[in-house]
């Protein structure tokens, strides 16, 4: 009997291909407790999304592609220290009095757990799940978008999210992501919600991309807009010479521990 869910064996997988970079099925069944079959299965689901190359007897790592995102559940689970400690960086660039829009995905929700007690402005967010992190907290006020909502991520879009974010000018906003690369810029997974990155990018003083390292050189299906249309990139660690290069060129900020 499986023992572990899907999303915790595709994690292991993935884990286990950046340590070594090539696996055999066997070993994943041994690793994993599972059949050489339902291994199979999952390296089937992981390549779909182009995070594997399937091989004779095993996988090996993937080059960056556009592949699919990650389920919800699997990326809350996938690299949470990573993400807390970029939440942590947006956190102090916040300043009283701000308004403050906070994009979807699971990184954006440790934007939002990160806001400071002290913290007295205006948060907009399109991401339901942001929203209910902060709702309720002293001294802030918080604005969500209308639209249609994604399941997983409780992300809204559709024009009546565009129009929401048209009529506002933020200080600050924190984009979440699909790939940050060298030369596709920022990119992400869902068209709808590339327009609404699009306005915000629009009407935001300064604009900073949330990207873990795993980020680092993916491209995902639609591009958001090149590196010189950000102000920075909060990520948890170094990016890689190509990247780092791409952006100081753009004038975008590095921020990391």
């Amino acid at each position: 009997m499986d023992l572990l869910l899907p999303a915790q064996r595709h994690q292991r997988i993935i884990e286990t291909l950046g340590r070594k970079g090539t696996v055999r099925t066997e070993d994943l069944a041994a690793l994993l407790g599972v059949s050489h079959e339902t291994v199979r299965r999952d390296l089937a689901i992981l390549e779909r999304r182009a995070l594997l190359v399937r091989v004779h007897g095993g996988a090996t790592s993937a080059p960056s592609g556009t592949g699919e995102e990650l389920s919800y559940l699997e990326r809350s689970t996938s690299q949470s220290e990573a993400k807390a400690v970029i939440g942590e960086l947006a956190a102090r660039l916040l300043r009283p009095g701000q308004t403050v829009i906070i994009d979807v995905g699971t990184t954006a929700v440790h934007v939002a757990r990160a806001v400071p007690p002290s913290f007295r402005g205006v948060v907009a967010t399109c991401s339901l799940l942001v929203a209910a992190e902060l709702a309720g907290r002293p001294g802030v006020e918080v604005l969500v978008a209308g639209g249609r909502v994604r399941q997983g991520d409780l992300a809204v879009s559709n024009a009546h999210t565009l129009g929401f974010f048209q009529d506002l000018r933020a200080d600050v906003a924190f984009l979440g992501s699909g790939g940050v690369d060298a030369e596709a810029g920022l990119t992400d997974y869902f068209l709808d919600e590339v327009a609404t990155k699009r306005v915000i990018l629009a009407g935001a003083a300064r604009t900073y991309v949330l990207a873990d390292s795993s980020k680092h050189g993916r491209v995902a299906a639609y591009r958001v807009c090149a590196l010189d249309g950000l102000s920075g990139l909060l990520t948890d660690a170094a990016p890689p010479p190509a990247l780092a290069s791409a952006l100081v060129s753009a004038g975008a900020q590095v921020i990391n521990p």
